[in-house]
């Protein structure tokens, strides 16, 4: 049976939530703070986690960021909170938890919900959302093939990056169907043979090897010597040089015996055509895992996505997708409720959220391209792409509107 951990400042809740799981015949831990949660979290290793937000020294959405910051939301968190608004639960889904219950919590609602969220990470094994899923041609189909061309070569990928990558969507494009997927980040204890061949046929990666401790460190190069024994594949990433990963505790033989196979990744602003595609894929992903109800984008919403400049990058991406499906007042997510999401200051905030800051300091004719740029993709948006609506809106003839969009690169 599964294995639950409960963290709540308070005994009652803590002892009905625990009397109530183990009864039926759940393996229950307790933790009373986020320090006690920590250790337990390594230790029981727990199938699901039930947090509290409402704590004492460190609340549940902190730790739940922590968690999320440090690639350890690998095990399905549910919040838990009696004083909690909506964009708290909203905030709680963007960051990683995978369901809120409300107190007083009842006991139906509650076995509900843990078999739910088991069984929902149950079915994730088949997989993730990966290149695999962009079948149309373009910069991601290019990208999954030089991917797979390299891994062809040598079992151990390395993916440079600028931040905002797209690194996760690349690396679990490795990942054999039904088979294992181990986060080196994750990783708390030594890696032993035992370990290894559990994971036959899998895929270990790592999305930043400057955020490994020495211990991780040595955990990845010993599954590194032995990938062709177990049949295994190793996909890690970092946005640093060298010498900087030096500066993280990797000695220098073993950054080059990483950097010996390089794939280079663009930012989510390098693929602001493919934007709308990635953010599609995720939504319908998400709704297969039934982590969000089945939902759609409007063109407009598609519109609003791609002119935006993601410079937190494929999580930030997905985060809004999860948010937006599960926040959505209808089975369509409107142009409107992205902005209110990725603007909440207002609208005009999108505008200027485009300009940059030293677009005076640049030449006359530079500088008038630029705006130009920014107030037909703000209008295209606006109009969800109507041509008619634009050039009343804009007051330009339609010949020459075309002509302007085609001289500024815009579709």
């Amino acid at each position: 049976m599964a294995k639950i951990l409960i963290v709540d400042d308070e005994i009652g809740i803590r002892e009905l939530l625990s009397e109530i799981l183990r009864d039926e015949g759940y393996d229950v831990v307790l933790a009373e703070n986020a320090a006690q949660a920590n250790v337990l979290r390594a230790e029981a290793q727990p199938d699901l986690i039930l947090l509290d937000i409402w704590m004492p020294e460190m609340d549940g959405i902190s730790l739940l960021k922590e968690w999320a910051a440090h690639g350890q939301l690998s095990t399905p968190v549910v919040m838990m909170s009696g004083h909690a608004t909506i964009d708290t639960a909203v905030e709680a889904t963007r960051i990683g938890a995978l369901d809120f219950l409300e107190k007083p919590i009842g006991m139906q609602k509650l076995l509900q919900t843990v078999k739910k969220s088991l069984d929902r990470t149950g079915k994730k094994s088949r997989g993730a959302l990966s290149l695999s899923a962009f079948t149309r041609p373009g910069a991601l189909r290019d990208l999954k093939r030089r991917f797979d061309q390299l891994l062809s070569n040598n079992p151990l990928l390395l993916l440079r990056s600028a931040p905002g990558g797209i690194v996760e969507l690349v690396a679990l494009s490795a990942q054999n169907t039904n088979k294992p997927v181990l986060n080196l980040a994750n990783e708390l204890e030594p890696i032993d043979l035992d370990k290894l061949a559990t994971l036959a046929d899998g895929l270990l990666w790592c999305e930043e090897l400057a955020r490994l401790n020495r211990l991780q460190q040595k955990n990845l190069l010993f599954a590194a010597e032995r990938l062709s024994k177990h049949r295994l594949r190793m996909v890690v990433a970092t946005t640093h040089e060298p010498a900087s990963l030096a500066a993280h505790g990797w000695e220098e033989n073993e950054i080059h015996r990483l950097f010996e196979s390089v794939l280079g990744v663009p930012s989510i602003a390098e693929l602001k055509d493919e934007v709308p595609d990635i953010a599609t894929h995720l939504l319908t992903f998400l709704a297969e895992e039934e982590a969000v109800p089945l939902r759609r984008f409007s063109t407009g919403a598609l519109n609003v996505l791609r002119h935006h400049a993601w410079t937190d990058g494929y999580v930030a991406l997905r985060a809004a997708v999860k948010s937006l499906a599960i926040s959505a007042l209808s089975e369509e997510i409107s142009a409107d409720e992205v902005r209110q999401l990725l603007f909440p200051a207002g609208h005009d905030a999108e505008l200027t959220h485009h300009l940059a800051p030293n677009i005076i300091q640049q030449p006359l004719r530079e500088a008038r391209e630029a705006f130009e740029r920014v107030y037909f993709e703000h209008h295209l948006v606006q109009v969800d792409g109507n041509m008619v609506k634009l050039a009343e809106k804009t007051g330009l003839e339609r010949t020459h509107l075309y002509r302007k969009l085609k001289d500024l690169g815009l579709r």
